[in-house]
């Protein structure tokens, strides 16, 4: 694993999106059909307090928890972007600092196209 705080491409990573409730399962879905995601789950029910546009706002949404390789992260953001209703959609992504090793192995292998 590198030890800056740039991940390489033996890294996996976790990336938290949140999203509507009626679009986030065929997100997530989509996301591992197409190999951007080994594993999305699906978390509902959450309440997100933000400010936006100057205002404080609340909406119910999903959390999507994706996992994938540090190098399929650009593809992985961009293709989120493309697929989300928000003008700002959340992509923030985690880099492993531990896991079970045959766990973050099949995550590598299951998101190589």
């Amino acid at each position: 694993m590198s030890t800056s705080n740039t991940p390489d491409d033996g890294d996996a990573l976790m990336v938290y999106v949140s999203a509507p409730p009626d679009v986030a399962a065929a997100l997530a879905s989509t996301l591992v059909a197409e190999r951007f995601a080994a594993c999305v789950s699906v978390l509902p029910g959450v309440r997100s307090v933000y400010r936006w546009n100057g205002a404080v706002q609340q909406d119910e949404e999903s959390l999507l928890l994706i996992k994938t390789g540090a190098d399929r992260f650009e593809a992985l953001r961009q293709r989120i972007v493309d697929l989300h209703p928000y003008e700002l959609p959340e992509v923030v992504a985690v880099r492993w600092q531990h896991a079970h090793e045959p766990y973050r192995q099949w995550v590598l292998d299951s998101t190589r196209p």
